[in-house]
């Protein structure tokens, strides 16, 4: 159960983290758009997000996805398919899959993560596939520590930045194309703020390194069998997040003003970091889950199996999201985002995170997959032979985050 529990839990934190984004009208404060002012239910809001939800989401989901081609790649040879036509099948996928992250960018969503995903796959799976476990840890470990190396440079040059310089309009930058009222327009905006993107997920390093990260757990099965892991599952929960949300409570703090904001870029940098470990913890988090939940048998109860089933259909449930904010919140659509606050902008998303999973839920009664699995995968094997497909299959898919 666990990887598409998680998912499918996980698309609840992805909606919350994008739809602060669509709050066009308001001034952004210290960190991640969130808004610079609000009554207490907004301000609670926006610390439980840079907490829980911001800077996280998009590394858990970088770990199933990595998690999700070494299940891939384990399926296909386990139907006897051979090395070179997996890795051309995979290969394929992520291509496939950088091309509808351009059309959702285009389209919706200039925040979309499936192309960032399918690029990672086009350069790591031929460079990791068929390394050595000790290969890829001690790639896992340079990329942290090269990461940890920019934080620190970054936090450096923050405290040494001159009092009240000038800083970049992250927030206008990616509000953008939201804040536009004339569609076409917003498109032309979308995709090259898209393809920048595309860039500083890889340049920031946090990606790649949970990837490896995900390849290497699903060799040894972390989340299909957390009962011959529980120990070293337990320890990257509690202490992965407990890196990230340490640091999330105290810029949390400083956006709502309890704590001097002074040094909040230099906190923000760290935030971002150690997003790595929060995003690993929460998946071991999940792997737990499932094992307890296994462990009381007499089958998942019905909330859980809805979620799973939104997990097997998770990028479906994710281009739904964008297809519910981006009309509905952003100027060039109705403009609602216009009228709402943090706390009303956290009741749009988790009804809209709802929807999905009763939707995804009444497919898998059905025993349907969600569409854009089905257009995924009819697009990845076309001219190649299919593994059998057997019930609740799962597309891993890409996911956004923040």
């Amino acid at each position: 159960l666990a990887p598409d529990l998680a998912r499918g839990m996980m698309l609840l934190l992805i909606a919350l983290a994008h739809v602060p984004w669509f709050l066009y009208d308001a001034p952004a404060g210290l960190a991640m758009l969130h808004p610079d002012q609000g009554n207490l239910a907004d301000r609670i809001a926006q610390v439980a997000s840079l907490v829980v939800v911001d800077a996280r989401t998009h590394t858990m989901f970088g770990f199933l996805f990595a998690y999700g081609i070494g299940q891939m790649y384990a399926r296909q040879k386990a139907h006897g398919t051979r090395d070179e036509d997996a890795r051309r099948i995979l290969r394929t996928r992520h291509l496939w899959m950088l091309a509808l992250g351009a059309v959702h960018a285009l389209l919706l969503w200039q925040g979309d993560i499936i192309g960032t995903y399918g690029l990672i796959g086009l350069l790591m799976v031929p460079l990791f596939l068929h390394r050595t476990d000790r290969t890829l840890k001690v790639w896992t470990a340079v990329l942290l520590a090269a990461g940890a190396l920019f934080t620190a440079l970054s936090v450096l040059a923050t405290l040494a930045a001159p009092a009240g310089a000038p800083g970049v309009d992250a927030a206008g930058m990616q509000r953008a194309s939201i804040a536009e009222t004339g569609y076409l327009l917003s498109a032309l905006i979308r995709l090259p703020t898209w393809l920048f993107g595309l860039g500083s997920g890889l340049a920031s390093l946090a990606l790649p390194t949970v990837f490896l990260i995900g390849l290497l757990a699903a060799r040894h099965r972390f989340l299909e069998e957390p009962q011959r892991h529980l120990p070293l599952l337990r320890r990257a929960a509690v202490w992965g997040i407990a890196a990230g949300w340490l640091p999330g409570l105290v810029l949390g703090l400083q956006h709502v003003g309890v704590l001097d904001p002074v040094y909040g870029p230099a906190v923000a940098a760290v935030h971002f970091y150690t997003g790595i470990f929060t995003g690993v913890g929460y998946a071991a988090l999940f792997g737990l889950l499932a094992h307890r939940l296994a462990a009381r048998g007499g089958g998942p109860s019905l909330p859980v199996r809805a979620l799973v089933a939104l997990g097997r259909r998770s990028l479906s449930g994710y281009l739904a999201q964008s297809a519910v904010f981006a009309p509905f919140l952003a100027a060039w659509g109705l403009g609602l985002g216009v009228h709402l606050s943090s706390w009303s902008a956290v009741l749009v998303a988790f009804g809209t995170w709802l929807l999905t999973v009763l939707a995804a839920y009444l497919l898998d009664r059905a025993g349907r997959r969600g569409p854009a699995e089905v257009l995924l995968r009819t697009l990845t094997y076309r001219g190649a032979a299919r593994p059998a497909r057997t019930t609740g299959a799962r597309e891993e898919p890409p996911s956004s985050g923040s």
